[in-house]
């Protein structure tokens, strides 16, 4: 017998709010907001490369900075803040395929590739580089994350190398999937990878995410259009390249950081910065 559907909800509507917009809504406010961005910095207006009051982004409304920041004593914060990091870096965990004892993750094996530049295109050597990201299904392996997506047993998801002296980094990990949040209705994150980029301490510690050309999520996702300009939009995606990509094993993305500069990869801001 064929099931009667007509009064059965849809999945998606079980997990929606009501005071959740749709996302033709959201669409339609990141356009307007980057409409007055452009509007005002062709007045000259000096527009930030971040908008951090963004209302598309809804989660963000109540966590972007509103007070001035506190000033601190950097080295007092080296004694006490967590660190980990730069010594005693084994070269196996920059494979996040090696992760588990158990198998190999599920998913699309890929390497990435890159080098961390300053803003005359010279290599920064030496330099932590710590990646972390969601599971070919788009979960997170965290408590909070109840993304009802399989957790993977054999990915961590987190990885780490120090760049070599021609500034050069490489890891070897698996496409993460795109994932739901709870921005709006139908919200999905674009896949992507997390970088953080650590100068001589942590407290220079800078964080930034890696996306994957083509993607259809990109003009939907509040956070991604945070970045006002479609140039610095562009820097966080990583280029195909045939060369990187390892016969019979992986795909190859390249992805070159730059820390300062007008060509500089787009960070979160730290606190001076809000």
């Amino acid at each position: 017998m064929a099931r009667d559907t007509a009064h059965v909800a849809a999945p998606e509507s079980l997990l929606a709010s009501p005071d959740q917009v749709s996302q033709s809504q959201i669409s339609d406010e990141i356009a307007s907001v980057h409409a007055d961005a452009a509007s005002r910095e062709a007045a000259g207006e000096a527009v930030s490369r971040t908008l951090h009051d963004f209302p598309p982004y809804r989660s963000s409304l109540l966590r972007h900075p509103t007070k001035s920041p506190k000033l601190v004593d950097p080295e007092t914060i080296e004694l006490f803040s967590p660190a980990y990091g730069q010594r005693d870096i084994a070269a196996i965990e920059s494979d996040l395929t090696l992760q588990s004892t158990g198998g190999e993750p599920q998913g699309e094996r890929m390497t990435v590739e890159g080098r961390l530049l300053d803003s005359w295109g010279r290599p920064i050597a030496n330099q932590l580089i710590e990646l972390w990201q969601a599971n070919a299904a788009g979960r997170y392996i965290h408590q909070r994350d109840q993304h009802p997506a399989p957790l993977d047993p054999n990915f961590i998801g987190a990885g780490r190398v120090i760049t070599d002296d021609n500034g050069h980094y490489k890891f070897t990990t698996i496409k993460p999937g795109p994932y739901p949040w709870k921005n709006h209705v139908n919200a999905w994150r674009p896949a992507h990878i997390h970088f953080s980029v650590f100068g001589t301490g942590f407290t220079q510690r800078t964080v930034t995410q890696m996306y994957f050309p083509g993607d259809p999520l990109f003009a939907l996702d509040p956070i991604y259009n945070t970045i006002p300009r479609q140039r610095d939009r562009d820097n966080l995606i990583a280029r195909y390249n045939h060369e990187l990509t390892v016969p019979e094993f992986s795909m190859g993305y390249e992805w070159d950081i730059v820390v300062d500069g007008p060509d500089a990869t787009w960070f979160e801001p730290e606190e001076g910065e809000r």
